[in-house]
């Protein structure tokens, strides 16, 4: 583990280096996604000028619950952004060979082989959201809510990593995997709004299926005191180590039945 982190250290140091040659371009590419988060908020607020309540939820707690999940999509978005170029960038053109031939994990090293600097406008828009609406929600951070509050959106991170991992596997046999990826990936959307307001098929599906609930609607409903089950609201962390096994062995399926371009 020791050698990994160490060995993670040094890819990022080498990612940043390269970003940092073009300076400009790394501060558009870290503030782009802001301007795009904004252009959504901003949709939310006009409808909810016009709705104030959405099925008894009011602004700031579609805001809080938003922001919780653009925390854990930033996690994703940064540490494993990777995965939606598996097919294109490395299977097709014959790259991933040289995973196979280095004295580390493969799946480890294709991860840190890039770091995505856009996630960081996302993890503080998030950040901005949640730290913002709780004042407004009454929500006191006592030591126990924010080590619930990193609990939560480290394992909503893991669950979309998890979710990304097992759809990019189809790479392996499809070259382009992102289509596939994008169909479970934009479920989230769903998860930027209390799951109250769906047909209770949609809350199943992201609760069960998709779970992206646990990255957004679930401990969010536990921080604003909303009466859920204790099971849901502490099961983030448990989806999340089995989604993550679940991912991996179908990894090395996938791996299993790689074969070159021999280009």
């Amino acid at each position: 583990m020791t050698r990994y982190l160490n060995l993670y250290g040094y890819f990022l140091k080498q990612r940043f280096k390269i970003l940092l040659e073009y300076r400009v371009n790394f501060f558009i590419g870290a503030s782009s996604s802001v301007f795009m988060q904004g252009a959504s908020l901003l949709a939310i607020w006009v409808v909810m000028r016009q709705v104030p309540s959405l099925n008894g939820w009011t602004l700031a707690e579609i805001w809080f619950i938003y922001g919780l999940l653009t925390l854990s999509k930033s996690i994703n978005h940064m540490f494993a952004d990777n995965l939606w170029t598996l097919g294109q960038s490395y299977v097709r053109t014959g790259l991933f060979d040289r995973f196979l031939v280095r004295p580390i994990d493969p799946l480890f090293h294709l991860l840190a082989d890039r770091f995505c600097h856009d996630g960081i406008g996302n993890f503080l828009v998030g950040l901005v959201l949640v730290v913002g609406a709780a004042p407004e929600l009454g929500i006191v951070w006592t030591p126990l809510k924010v080590g619930y509050l990193t609990i939560a959106v480290l394992s909503g991170g893991a669950i979309f990593i998890a979710l990304n991992l097992m759809t990019s596997v189809s790479a392996f046999w499809v070259m382009d995997s992102v289509p596939v990826i994008r169909v479970v990936f934009e479920m989230h959307e769903f998860a930027k709004y209390p799951l109250a307001i769906y047909p209770k098929a949609i809350g199943i599906i992201l609760t069960w299926l998709i779970p992206y609930g646990f990255a957004s609607f679930y401990p969010a409903s536990y921080l604003l005191q909303r009466d859920i089950s204790p099971v849901l609201a502490w099961a983030g962390p448990l989806v999340a180590v089995v989604l993550l096994f679940v991912g991996y062995r179908v990894w090395l399926f996938g791996l299993r039945h790689y074969s070159s371009t021999g280009s």
